[in-house]
């Protein structure tokens, strides 16, 4: 099998530590990276990570690196074609994604400053939280083309609305197609009218009061895990989620995701990042995918929209 290119991972808690075993496990890559500033974290899970593979039949190789305050480390990311930066702190059972802005932009800005240093020409995929700010600032200090930064949220967002609807009905996941736009926190947008069963559309299935349930728990779909867990928060899904995103830049595929992406023009809406479907390949965004949406739905995405422009220009501040 064919092997190409260089991954890192930033951040060596749960989510990292998870994303990167799933980049191994594909075996599509030369190498996976996986940072901490945990003196010998990463080092220790790439050494478990690689005495996997003769059980699980992967080649990737997984470096191990611990980072530095003053960039001490960060040489082992260089020439990664993608960068997926976990790294910033979790929420907590009552904790907002905005509870954790400024404190996770600090080390959002020390690490994007290290990735534009280091590793120039990659794709960035981010997960930290509160995901759109952070995606924007990402963007801001590495001063890459906006095409080549992206948020993962609607991955995981739609993947939450798939398993409750089939939970609700009883169906295989296979079976169900949903999807969510807008922010990646309150003012997400659940797309009832682009959700199926079977083909069969939702709202044949399910009354206007139990899809509107259903979207109440996928936009709480963070916190009840946060609230079951009581330290930490999930990381089995949402590294899926950054995981199969990475594989997409990786292979130029071209498949249509839900992501946080730069819009410009698109439904109306310009100059902010913000969950909507995009076309991804080897330089990121390759384009915006408008779908066709209800008033309502519409209307929804462009209250997300101007709910987090007014945050994503402040965090150039922060």
């Amino acid at each position: 099998m064919a092997r190409s290119g260089k991954v890192t991972v930033i951040g060596a808690g749960y989510y990292g530590s998870t994303t990167a075993q799933r980049l191994a496990e594909y075996d599509i890559f030369d190498e996976v990276v996986l940072t901490d500033v945990v003196d010998g974290k990463a080092e220790g899970l790439a050494l478990d990570l690689n005495q996997s593979r003769p059980i699980e039949g992967f080649e990737t190789t997984i470096t191990g690196q611990t980072t530095g305050p003053d960039g001490e480390g960060y040489e082992a990311i260089a020439g990664s074609d993608i960068v997926v930066i976990t790294a910033g702190l979790p929420r907590k059972p009552g904790m907002s994604r905005m509870d954790l802005i400024e404190t996770n932009a600090k080390i959002m800005r020390a690490v994007a400053e290290n990735v534009a240093r280091h590793a120039p020409d990659a794709v960035v995929i981010n997960v930290a939280n509160p995901l759109d700010e952070m995606t924007a600032l990402a963007q801001i200090v590495t001063g890459f083309d906006k095409s080549r930064i992206i948020g993962q949220a609607g991955m995981l967002d739609t993947a939450r609305f798939t398993n409750n609807v089939a939970e609700k009905l009883g169906v295989p996941v296979s079976s169900v197609t949903t999807l969510t736009l807008g922010s990646h926190g309150d003012t997400m947008v659940p797309v009832p009218s682009a959700c199926a069963v079977d083909g069969k559309p939702l709202t044949e299935l399910l009354s206007a009061d139990e899809i509107e349930e259903l979207v109440t728990r996928t936009r709480n779909g963070g916190a009840e895990v946060v609230a079951l867990l009581k330290t930490g928060s999930a990381y089995y899904a949402p590294s899926a989620a950054a995981a199969r995103m990475a594989k997409a830049v990786a292979e130029d595929s071209g498949e249509v995701m839900p992501v946080c992406a730069w819009v410009d023009g698109e439904y109306g809406i310009a100059g902010v990042y913000l969950g909507v479907q995009a076309e991804i390949g080897r330089e990121g965004i390759r384009k915006v995918v408008e779908t066709d949406l209800t008033d309502s739905e519409l209307a929804g995405l462009k209250e997300a929209a101007e709910a987090v422009r007014a945050k994503q220009a402040d965090v150039k501040d922060l």
